[in-house]
């Protein structure tokens, strides 16, 4: 029950759709019909209004590291459920007809709750590819796959599983842009492409 409780926390919280919420209030329009038509921050971005896609960044991150932090306090041990739970939330929010985002910051929100050096590797990888190639699908996947392994490398053997489902959840949302990536015609970070 525990772990069905920690599932339901982490997907309400991670159901909370900041991109959309955040450039509705700034009258930037429905950020659904704006670009790729995704709530996260790279679609928040192509609005040309930084802050408020690295403040969505940052409550996309926060509101699945709370979830998991949550979950530690009220269920202990329950905290891999809570990472998943704010994942499937913030990719399929009921509120939206099930249409969110990828998942790329609330699984380093995820992963920051469950071990901070596994969100440090994350983190690490996820600024250092998008400083290298500055293109940010290829930078949220790198990172996605860097998660499991850096838990399995560093002993966190009981959170590979859940984060190696995320990663894979990652992967299967970003299958567009992994067919850009491999045609070479997936934008930069900034491109007016």
């Amino acid at each position: 029950m525990d772990s069905v409780l920690a599932l339901g926390l982490g997907y309400l919280l991670g159901s909370i759709p900041f991109g959309l919420i955040l450039t509705s209030l700034t009258g930037a329009g429905d950020l659904r019909s704006i670009g790729s038509g995704n709530i996260g921050a790279t679609n928040v971005l192509r609005t040309g209004r930084k802050g408020i896609a690295a403040a969505t960044l940052l409550l996309d991150l926060a509101k699945a590291l709370a979830a998991v932090l949550i979950a530690r306090e009220v269920w202990s041990g329950a905290e891999p459920f809570a990472a998943l739970g704010a994942i499937l939330g913030h990719c399929f929010p009921v509120w939206l007809k099930f249409k969110g985002g990828k998942g790329v910051a609330s699984m380093m929100g995820a992963a920051l709750g469950l071990a901070w050096p596994i969100g440090l590797a994350y983190a690490v990888t996820w600024l250092g590819m998008l400083a290298v190639t500055r293109i940010s699908s290829l930078a949220g996947l790198t990172a996605a796959l860097a998660a499991p392994l850096a838990a399995w490398w560093l002993g966190y053997m009981s959170y590979v599983p859940v984060l190696g489902a995320i990663a894979v959840l990652v992967f299967v949302l970003h299958r567009a842009n992994i067919g850009r990536l491999l045609a070479g015609t997936e934008p930069k970070v900034g491109s007016k492409g």
